[in-house]
């Protein structure tokens, strides 16, 4: 490529990103800064919902693991 042509590509980058900063921007909220005690239920609901994300895999898992162990059982009686 030559110089003109590297300039051109570099330019139309710098304007496609400078479109896509613009309008992430514009779209997100004003910050607002957190009490202590804010900060501090935020992260207990966030434990709280991994926790019962993490309950609904286990109990997936058990259920997976009772069929897998009756099919055991059928296949070790024949």
């Amino acid at each position: 490529m030559t110089a003109q042509k590297q300039s051109d590509h570099g330019s139309s980058r710098s304007s496609t990103a400078t479109t896509a900063v613009t309008t992430t921007q514009s779209g997100r909220k004003p910050w607002k800064k957190k009490t202590p005690v804010e900060v501090m239920l935020d992260q207990i609901e966030k434990i709280r919902e991994g926790v019962a994300e993490k309950e609904e895999e286990l109990k997936l898992a058990k259920r997976q693991l009772q069929k897998l162990e009756e099919a055991r059982k059928i296949l070790e009686s024949t």
